[in-house]
C-alpha cells in the first residue's frame, strides 16, 4: 500500500487551498500540487476539481477523503498509543492563545515546563483570532469564552475573575469611584466585544451603568496599556491587575463591583488520544496555575 501523498491530499480539504495546506504542512505550494497530482494519477481517477475560485471535492474524491480521515485518525491514534508508554515527551509543541496570556502568565508556564521536560520545544502563536487548530496545526489552543466549534475538545483551567484598574496619577485627578453611580463620571476603556452599558453584580443587586469610552480596543493588554498611562479606568483580568499593582502602576477601583468572570480553557482537535506533549502541557499549567492566577 502507497501512502504518499494520502495525508496531503486530506490537508488541502481541510484547509481548503493547496497553499494553505502548503503553510500548515511547511512544503511549497508546487509539492502539494504536484503529490495530489501524483496520487490521482496513481489512482487513476480526478479527486478534486480545481476552479480559479475554489476547490471541490469530486464524487470520488468525497468518498476516498472520508476514507483517509478515518484511515489517518487509526495511524495517529496508533503513533498516541506508542507515546503513551514513554516516559518524557519529546517534540514541537504548537500553541495559540491571546497577546495578554502571552505577556502575562504563560511566559513563566514554558518556562518551568520546559526545564521539567528539556526534550521539548514551544511555538507560541499570539493572535486574537480563533485560528483553525487543524487546518493550521496547532496542537492545542487556549482561550477564553464558551467553546462555540462542537467538533473541538474544551478543557476547563481556570475562571478568570475581571475587575476595574486605574493608575494612581488617573484617581489623583480625578477621584475614585466606589459604586456605580460615581463609575458614571468616569471614562472607562472599553473592549471592544462589551456593550458601552455595563453590567456589574452588587449584594445579589445587579446594576447597569451606561459608560463613556473614548477609547475602544480590541485587545486586553492594550486596554491595561492605556490604564496604565492614566488614559481612563480599565476592566481587565484581576491577575493582570495585580502583576501592575505590585509595581504600583495601577490600583483596583469600585471592589465592591463584580464585572463577572469568564473561563479559561485549554481548546485541541478531537482525537482518540491525546498526545503526551499535549496532555504533559496541560498537566503541567493544571499543577502550577494557582502560582500565575493569584
Amino acid at each position: 500500500m502507497n501512502l504518499d501523498g494520502i495525508d496531503v491530499f486530506v490537508k488541502v480539504i481541510q484547509t481548503g487551498s493547496f497553499t494553505a495546506a502548503a503553510k500548515a504542512l511547511r512544503m511549497p505550494t508546487t509539492t502539494v500540487s504536484s503529490k495530489v497530482a501524483y496520487l490521482e494519477s496513481r489512482l487513476g481517477v480526478t479527486l478534486i476539481q480545481r476552479t480559479t475560485r475554489k476547490l471541490q471535492l469530486t464524487q470520488a474524491g468525497t468518498i476516498f477523503f472520508k476514507r483517509c480521515v478515518i484511515a489517518l485518525e487509526e495511524i495517529e491514534a496508533g503513533e498516541n498509543e506508542l507515546s503513551i508508554g514513554k516516559t518524557e515527551p519529546e517534540g514541537t509543541l504548537k500553541i495559540s492563545t491571546v497577546a495578554e496570556l502571552g505577556h502575562t502568565i504563560l511566559p513563566d508556564l514554558i518556562r518551568g515546563y520546559l526545564q521539567q521536560y528539556p526534550k521539548m520545544n514551544i511555538e507560541l502563536i499570539l493572535t486574537p483570532r480563533v485560528v483553525d487548530l487543524v487546518g493550521e496545526g496547532i496542537d492545542l489552543a487556549i482561550r477564553y469564552g464558551q467553546l462555540k466549534d462542537s467538533s473541538l475538545r474544551a478543557k476547563k483551567i481556570v475562571d478568570v475573575d475581571f475587575s476595574l484598574w486605574a493608575s494612581p496619577e488617573y484617581i489623583k485627578k480625578h477621584g475614585m469611584p466606589k459604586n456605580g453611580r460615581d463609575l458614571k463620571k468616569h471614562t472607562i476603556i472599553r473592549f471592544t466585544a462589551w456593550s458601552p452599558t455595563l453590567r456589574f453584580s452588587h449584594d445579589k443587586e445587579v446594576i447597569e451603568v451606561a459608560t463613556s469610552a473614548k477609547i475602544v480596543v480590541d485587545d486586553l493588554s492594550t486596554v491595561k496599556e492605556f490604564a496604565v498611562g492614566g488614559d481612563g479606568i480599565g476592566i481587565i483580568p484581576s491577575f493582570m491587575g495585580k502583576r501592575e499593582a505590585k509595581h504600583k502602576h495601577l490600583v483596583q477601583v469600585a471592589s465592591g463591583l463584580s464585572w463577572g468572570t469568564v473561563p479559561l480553557s485549554f481548546v485541541y482537535p478531537p482525537q482518540r488520544f491525546v498526545s503526551l506533549k499535549v496532555q504533559s502541557f496541560m498537566n503541567w499549567v493544571e499543577k502550577n496555575k494557582s502560582k500565575v492566577f493569584n
